[in-house]
């Protein structure tokens, strides 16, 4: 047990990829704060994602269950009423849950309406923010287009640059993630924009003002808390603003992680996204380069915030008792097998950064160290169960805690593989596989060496062999040699597929102290005689009647087997 007023400061970044921090090797990217905290807890080298897309991933992490357990598999596809929460489970310990930025939850007002939900009560605003109170929600996404925007609101920081004296009826595309060139705007939408600065002072950039929001919070919160500080950032547009804008050159960009060889008999699903819009933009060298260079840039933003953020935890005495946790919600890309944005398994899309700071002393042998087990992105709500002093419940989150790894134990009975989904039935590419909306579906299992991705869609899967091919340049998925690695995995996808995911309102341990409890309730069926069951069974059932209510028997005969009464 740990102490009772530990809280939690739990920080995610849209878009991370584990490759572009220093500490994990990045070569010109500097992040001495992402480097500090990892110094100081556990670097988790195999942190995998439930889904490589923001809203599916989110709702994974925020429920601790599997994409095809919640249901929410693509963005804007709501988290069905009900559903259970990580606010839900540590307010029941005496810790408030609360969120601060980006959580990509889309509201099942359907849902809401059928049970009377009132979307102003405090149950109705918690339903409406992932199980969250929110002190400050922005997804950062306002986007506008012919058949409207893509929020459903102004968002809290378009209401704060507008207070700021940005004018405009979208100051998020137009300053924050937009430039000016030749006195016309220049959209960050656009990648050939991604080499300017965008056109707003630095401090009223996205990054530093959810740390500003974030330092109101900490200067304000009394009860043990959980924080979810939620940044939008290295997320696209992909501009950032001075002087980070031109803090990187072509030089600093790393080399692509792609080869030929995966262009040649693709597999017709990658075949599909590398031949999209997004993946022939980023096979443009220049766009690419532009890209990369804002990318570094945004990232490094987000680590010299990191560092004000942290320093006001020490500043306050604040950092004695808080967990400190950085993570990702998916990686990018960024050009790597031919493809941009997130949309498959690739190392670089599905595996995360996932540092943790535990200040109890008890974790101080294992600070510094990196754990190379198979952890998943749902493991994290049962670990924060636990550091607020709950059990975790088994028949609701489907992950394991952390807390044993955290600590240096070996475990021989932890996971042996690791899973993802893709539910991409709303995209072009569905169409371009003359898929149903119900066959758009991609699993992929990986043990630690062998990755197959599965396609529901009918198409042969794809296989990479990560210690032969790190890079997961030669797909062998139709490789006859690889049948027998290829059925194994499948057997491990076919035991996930097999869990128990729906049975979440009984726990295991309730199910064993209730088997055979009907009996002792009295409910008795299909027992021949009296003498087969033990007396305290029975004896409810036993001894002399008290009244008699029908006819006697001297008063009835039997006619065809049927009680007649006589004339």
């Amino acid at each position: 047990m740990v102490k009772e007023k530990t809280n939690i400061l739990f920080v995610m970044y849209d878009q991370l990829r584990f490759d572009y921090l220093s500490y994990a090797g990045h070569k010109t990217l500097k992040t001495p704060n992402f480097d500090k905290v990892a110094a100081q807890g556990v670097n988790f080298t195999n942190a995998y994602v439930q889904s490589p897309v923001c809203g599916a991933s989110r709702m994974s992490t925020y429920t601790g269950r599997y994409v095809s357990s919640h249901g929410a598999s693509w963005n804007k596809f709501p988290l069905r009423v009900g559903e259970i929460t990580l606010g839900d489970h540590l307010r029941k310990l005496g810790m408030d849950c609360w969120l601060l930025g980006k959580t990509h939850m889309e509201i099942d007002e359907e849902g809401m309406d059928r049970l009377g939900i009132d979307k102003g009560s405090l149950i109705g605003v918690r339903q409406a923010e992932c199980g969250f109170d929110p002190w400050v929600r922005d997804d950062g996404l306002h986007g506008n287009g012919p058949s409207g925007n893509y929020g459903k609101n102004d968002g809290s920081y378009n209401t704060y640059l507008k207070n700021k004296g940005y004018d405009g009826e979208n100051p998020w595309a137009d300053y924050a993630n937009g430039s000016i060139e030749n006195g016309k705007l220049a959209s960050g939408w656009f990648l050939e924009n991604a080499d300017k600065p965008a056109n707003i002072n630095e401090q009223d950039s996205e990054t530093p003002w959810l740390t500003s929001e974030a330092i109101k919070f900490l200067d304000n919160v009394e009860k043990p808390w959980c924080a979810h500080v939620s940044y939008i950032k290295p997320h696209w547009p992909y501009i950032v603003p001075a002087p980070y804008h031109n803090m990187y050159n072509k030089d600093d960009v790393q080399k692509l992680i792609r080869d030929v060889r995966e262009t040649k008999k693709p597999n017709p699903v990658f075949e599909a996204f590398f031949n999209n819009t997004i993946a022939k933009t980023f096979q443009n060298e220049e766009a690419r380069t532009k890209a990369s260079i804002a990318y570094m840039g945004l990232i490094k933003q987000c680590d010299d915030q990191l560092g004000v953020l942290l320093n006001h935890l020490e500043k306050t005495g604040k950092s004695d008792n808080t967990v400190v946790v950085l993570t990702s919600d998916h990686g990018d890309y960024l050009g790597d097998h031919w493809l941009g944005e997130k949309d498959l398994f690739h190392e670089v899309s599905v595996k995360v950064p996932l540092i943790i700071k535990h200040p109890d002393p008890k974790f101080n042998s294992t600070r510094g160290r990196k754990c190379n087990a198979l952890v998943e992105q749902i493991d994290l709500a049962p670990t924060f169960v636990e550091i607020a002093g709950g059990k975790v419940p088994t028949h609701i989150m489907e992950g394991s805690s952390l807390l044993p790894l955290l600590s240096g134990e070996t475990l021989k009975d932890w996971r042996k593989f690791v899973i993802s989904e893709y539910d991409y039935s709303i995209t072009p590419m569905r169409k371009i596989l003359d898929l149903e909306t119900w066959q758009a579906r991609l699993f992929m299992v990986f043990d630690g060496r062998f990755k197959l991705m599965h396609s529901a869609g009918g198409h042969a899967p794809m296989l990479f062999d990560l210690l032969k091919d790190p890079n997961e340049f030669t797909d062998l998925g139709t490789d006859k040699h690889y049948k027998e690695i290829i059925d194994s995995l499948y057997s491990q996808l076919n035991e996930w597929s097999l869990r128990m995911a729906q049975r979440v309102t009984m726990s295991e341990e309730d199910i064993a102290n209730k088997t055979g409890g009907a009996l002792r309730n009295g409910i008795l069926v299909g027992v021949h005689r009296e003498a087969d069951l033990s007396s305290d069974l029975t004896d409810k059932y036993t001894g002399a009647a008290r009244q008699i209510h029908f006819e006697k028997d001297e008063d009835r005969i039997k006619f065809g087997g049927v009680d007649e009464e006589r004339d």
